[in-house]
């Protein structure tokens, strides 16, 4: 027998009450932004819900788009203006309001500045509860033409038989076709310019996954591909290479690989006459000018001695180690990926750098118990991945180091790991930013800590 259809149209709601109706994407909302977030998103609050608005500075009123909600947050973005800010500046980049990758420029720089020094100056006072003893100044450089290395976006659309060439749009899998990019550096402004026409004119543009460019040494070109190329476009790839004086490099099934057998890249360390080799996939910082500052900051603070034995945690290619072993008397260098630390040791040598050693370790385990780390360390120098490095700091006071420069590309992580070493007896004398991402939110910061 069925049951009869409940006339009532009773409803059971949550213990909270009714739940409130999510907000939906596309809605259009008009805010006051009372101040700015650390990503540099305006903040605002409207029936209940706090909204952060990308494009918005603090002071203004906005209309903006609704791009994603959960709950009590709405992430949008600004669609209109309608009182500005005296602190707003035009966005230099013509693809800003599209573009999901610089999304500062509205920013005046040194306002820029002064929001990544505020973020870690909160994320070391809320998560350690601590403040440094000093704040260097802000480790700085060209606003514009500074990125070495980029990601190009490349979707085939099979329906609309169409190559879609560009940067990935803010909140979104959207590639938004780009003709000039005014943060990379100058030698790949032409190759970023006649890429998309290139790309579109090859006959299997499906086969296609992404492209990179470099620029060191020399520039290059790196085509990641799912499927194999035709020898029509190979040769049609390499043509544009030749012309724009670039390598072509390839990427499909193992690792990347030179068109041309013995291609070679790297990059310069100018102060200490270093010539880094590396290749595509390696990590390589993409601001030439603030690394060099940054190796010489971290060098002043660290100051290693001539007698002093160094350790250099998640040394990549040796782009610390190097240059500290021009001053120390032995640096111990340790990487948790075996090609990685094979490809520093060969930096060494080919630069005649015998004072340094390379190992591979697992960098989430206690290293005292390591052979290399049997006579202790004077000073200890690490540059860990988001993640930070919260396993080494755990233990870290036994290798007994008076001196600890971190240098971090996440201020959360950075404070975290900085309560571990304060617990351990360490004080945090110094710390500052590094803008190594000029027109972003990113914040790259530098922080050193004494013992005693």
């Amino acid at each position: 027998m069925s049951k009869k259809k409940n006339s009532s149209s009773l409803r059971f709601q949550p213990a909270g009450g009714e739940r409130a109706a999510q907000v939906p994407v596309g809605k259009k909302q008009r805010l006051a932004i009372e101040r700015l977030a650390g990503d540099g998103r305006g903040i605002a609050f409207h029936e209940g819900r706090t909204w952060f608005v990308s494009g918005a500075l603090a002071g203004e009123s906005v209309e903006a788009r609704v791009l994603n909600a959960r709950g009590k947050v709405v992430e949008a973005r600004l669609e209109r203006l309608l009182q500005a800010s005296a602190e707003r500046r035009e966005a230099p980049c013509r693809h800003f309001q599209q573009c999901g990758g610089c999304n500062l420029q509205h920013v005046p720089h040194g306002d820029q500045l002064a929001l990544k020094q505020r973020t870690l100056a909160e994320q070391l006072q809320r998560v350690a509860g601590i403040q440094p003893d000093s704040w260097a100044e802000p480790l700085a450089g060209p606003e514009f033409g500074y990125r070495r290395r980029a990601r190009v976006a490349v979707r085939w659309d099979a329906k609309a038989r169409q190559l879609h060439v560009g940067f990935r749009a803010e909140a979104s899998q959207d590639i938004i076709a780009i003709e000039e990019c005014p943060v990379l550096v100058q030698p790949l402004q032409p190759i970023m310019r006649h890429l998309p026409t290139l790309l579109r004119s090859l006959s299997k543009p499906q086969a296609l996954g992404h492209v990179e460019l470099f620029s060191g040494s020399a520039e290059a070109v790196l085509v990641r591909h799912v499927a194999a190329l035709p020898d029509e476009d190979l040769q049609r790839l390499q043509a544009f290479c030749l012309e724009a004086g670039a390598q072509l490099w390839l990427h499909g099934d193992g690792e990347p690989a030179p068109f041309i057998a013995g291609a070679t890249l790297g990059f310069t360390l100018a102060p200490w006459q270093l010539q880094l080799a590396w290749r595509p996939g390696d990590f390589v910082q993409v601001n030439t000018p603030v690394n060099t500052a940054m190796i010489e900051q971290a060098l002043a603070w660290l100051a290693p001695q001539a007698d002093e034995r160094v350790l250099d945690l998640f040394c990549g290619l040796g782009n610390f180690a190097l240059p500290l072993a021009r001053q120390a008397r032995e640096v111990v260098a340790i990487e948790g990926v075996q090609v990685m630390v094979e490809r520093a040791a060969a930096n060494a040598r080919d630069n005649d750098v015998h004072n340094a050693a390379f190992f591979q370790a697992d960098l989430t385990q206690p290293l005292a118990g390591a052979q290399w780390a049997a006579e202790g360390f004077s000073a200890v120098l690490l540059d860990p991945p988001r993640d930070g490095a919260y396993e080494v700091v755990q233990h870290i006071a036994q290798l007994e180091a008076k001196r600890l420069v971190y240098v971090s590309c996440n201020p959360a992580t950075l404070a975290r790991d900085a309560q571990v070493l304060v617990n351990q007896g360490y004080r945090l004398t110094r710390a500052g930013i590094l803008d190594m991402f000029p027109q972003t939110a990113h914040v790259e910061a530098m922080a050193l800590f004494e013992a005693g």
